[in-house]
């Protein structure tokens, strides 16, 4: 683990989008913005707040245009919106979100599934997203995410090949894309995959252009994974409070890595992330009442921290007995 004491890690909470755009329930907008205005509050500095996606397929998003408005005036907070395509960045942008991300399928059976559009199509939108951020004012443009899905495997499909991944990243950035994210959408990546596709596509992209992984943690692996991650330099990680999470078009993809989870590895790592960890676990209880009938996951919340936790005498550093 040497080479990663002390660095600074971006912990990019996604619930808003990814937990709520999985379940049956839809939670109110009070509620959302309680959410988001409460890890801010706790410290979390990116959260992807919402979808622009029509309603009638997500109705969870009917309101992501007054969801990034409210979120844009919380102080230093940078509120981030997936966008399935040009209209939907074009909404985005006029709600004023400060980054935008678009996911590529790897797999282009699960591109169809999820985007309705094959990879050619979904690049064609890429190329008129960039051109529509480069032609705003430098104070106005936000930035914009390429993110390679189902990049370790597919529910749909089975394996994916590692070249295409490398090849859609690298066309990812040709068509416009300020960087790209990996995800593991099904939660198919182990530790020893993921560090070699990091590899390959920095080689191929650049060290500095892939800075975030979105994993999940259907098969156990989300922190083994995240942890291999920073092993490799990558210092953004996705992850959504209470677990939930999922997608709606790759059958048994559950389970984002639980945000209280990471941040507690983290914190007890001795890595920086800024987040108070009783301040975040706190938030929980929001999504309990506005979310009753979904379950939560999460060992830290279910556990509690453990004694003397955060008074310097447990964790990095510790003195031997």
């Amino acid at each position: 683990m040497s080479g990663i004491e002390g660095i600074d890690v971006l912990v990019s909470e996604v619930g808003p989008r990814d937990g709520l755009q999985s379940i049956k329930s839809i939670m109110p907008t009070e509620a959302k913005k309680a959410w988001i205005a409460a890890e801010a509050a706790a410290g979390v500095r990116e959260i992807e707040v919402c979808s622009f996606v029509p309603a009638k397929l997500l109705p969870q998003m009917a309101d992501a245009a007054e969801v990034v408005r409210y979120a844009c005036t919380i102080p230093g907070l940078t509120v981030l919106a997936l966008v399935p395509n040009f209209k939907g960045a074009e909404n985005a942008i006029a709600a004023g979100a400060h980054k935008i991300a678009l996911p590529l399928s790897a797999s282009e059976t699960h591109s169809r599934a999820n985007l309705r559009k094959s990879h050619a199509e979904v690049l064609d939108d890429v190329r008129k997203i960039a051109e529509l951020v480069r032609s705003l004012p430098a104070d106005r443009r936000p930035g914009f995410e390429g993110n390679v899905s189902t990049a370790f495997g597919c529910t749909l499909e089975g394996p994916v090949a590692e070249d295409k991944v490398v090849e859609l990243a690298a066309a990812l950035m040709a068509a416009g894309c300020d960087e790209v994210g990996l995800s593991d959408t099904t939660g198919y990546a182990n530790p020893a995959q993921l560090k070699r596709l990091i590899r390959l596509v920095r080689q191929e992209i650049g060290h500095d252009r892939l800075s975030g992984v979105h994993l999940h943690n259907t098969r156990g692996l989300g922190l083994a994974n995240a942890l291999a991650a920073l092993e490799e330099g990558v210092t953004t990680l996705d992850s959504s409070l209470g677990g939930l999470g999922g997608c709606p078009y790759a059958p048994g993809a559950s389970g984002n890595i639980v945000t209280e989870d990471l941040v507690f590895m983290l914190d007890a790592m001795g890595l920086k992330t800024g987040i108070d960890l009783d301040r975040l676990l706190a938030v929980r209880e929001i999504l309990k009442a506005a979310l009753p009938a979904e379950e939560m996951y999460g060992f830290t919340p279910d556990a509690g921290l453990p004694k003397g936790y955060g008074a310097g005498g447990w964790g990095v550093g510790r003195a031997a007995a």
